[in-house]
């Protein structure tokens, strides 16, 4: 979530559009597709951790056929917003705040979605599973 409402931020300040109630609907809207990216690669990654694979490997495997489909879900849902982010018609200035949150969003939270997730999720559970090896190690030497 963070790492998408970071993206968000940032393009409204690019293109100079003032935060409005467009714009955190915008934020709603770019939260589930956000998270939705999020469950599909972690999922992946608990289920080949759950194959047996190692937490590193693993990780890179989710990552590597995971891509193509939330890249997939990314690209549909920025572009659909882009008619809406170069609209000048009437109605547009309420437009674009929205849809600029999310093009802008969707795009760092892909980036970072792919980089920054797998690598918290590594740091978090992998000495998790250091020190169940080593408590494994310990309860068989006892034996």
């Amino acid at each position: 979530m963070p790492l998408a409402l970071t993206g968000g931020v940032l393009a409204l300040g690019a293109r100079h559009l003032p935060f409005s109630i467009t714009a955190g609907i915008g934020f709603i809207a770019l939260s589930g597709v956000a998270v939705l990216n999020g469950l599909v690669l972690l999922s992946f990654v608990r289920q080949r951790i759950m194959d047996g694979l190692e937490i590193g490997l693993a990780i890179q495997d989710a990552c590597t056929r995971r891509l193509r489909p939330i890249l997939m879900t990314a690209l549909v849902a920025a572009l659909g917003f882009v008619p809406m982010a170069i609209a000048t018609g009437t109605g547009a200035e309420v437009q674009r705040p929205l849809a600029t949150v999310v093009i802008g969003g969707i795009l760092s939270s892909t980036i970072l979605t792919l980089i920054v997730l797998p690598t918290l999720y590594a740091v978090r559970h992998g000495a998790r599973g250091i020190k169940a090896k080593q408590a494994n190690v310990g309860q068989e030497g006892s034996v």
